[in-house]
């Protein structure tokens, strides 16, 4: 979708990261709304039409999570990509099982941003995910092997590699090999397309 088909909705408590956002994307062609709270763009929201939002997780009035829930709460559908500087692993699958479509962790660069903002505008056009994609999956998933498979779902239940190496009773450095595996086999650029791809499947809930 064209840049100027649609608006980036910016909600952050903190205004040099509101405005220092803007600017770049402004600078880079993109139609850029700014809001200093999650209260404020609430209040907003409903008359909004083809927009994506950009919000911090922790703010200080209502958080990030409480917001995308009051947006689906009030049946306003709109892509959600949460930036923090306070990012964790069980964060970041709470924010895509909460329906966020991307989780960066700041100090991010333009083009992480930009290119974030590039994908979640393709789902203001698309369909929900068909059910050839699904398959594709799931064939994905049938290539792991049974550990690669206890730890895709401790990871995507939000458990850091300690937490999984000490439940399966092997070292941290071979959870980081059996995640790099999966990333790999399932064709993941990043944790939160990984936990997108195995909540389509249903994985989740095995």
């Amino acid at each position: 979708m064209p840049t100027a088909d649609y608006v980036v909705h910016i909600v952050d408590d903190e205004e040099p990261v509101r405005k220092s956002l803007a600017f770049m994307l402004t600078m880079n062609g993109f139609a850029v709304r700014v809001h200093e709270s999650a209260t404020a763009f609430l209040k907003f929201a409903p008359g909004t039409r083809n927009a994506l939002l950009i919000s911090d997780l922790r703010m200080p009035d209502i958080g990030g999570l409480e917001l995308i829930r009051s947006l689906a709460a009030q049946k306003i559908r709109m892509p959600v990509i949460f930036i923090t500087g306070h990012g964790d692993v069980a964060m970041a699958v709470e924010a895509m099982k909460a329906g966020a479509v991307d989780f960066i962790e700041k100090p991010f660069d333009d083009t992480t941003i930009i290119e974030a903002i590039e994908r979640a505008a393709k789902l203001l056009v698309e369909k929900p995910t068909e059910v050839t994609e699904v398959q594709e999956v799931l064939s994905r998933l049938q290539s792991l092997s049974d550990r690669e498979r206890q730890v895709l779902l401790a990871v995507v239940a939000g458990l850091p590699n300690k937490s999984i190496a000490y439940d399966l009773d092997i070292s941290p450095r071979t959870v980081e090999v059996h995640r790099a595996n999966v990333m790999a086999k399932m064709r993941a650029r990043s944790l939160p397309q990984l936990v997108r791809m195995t909540m389509a499947a249903g994985f989740d809930k095995e």
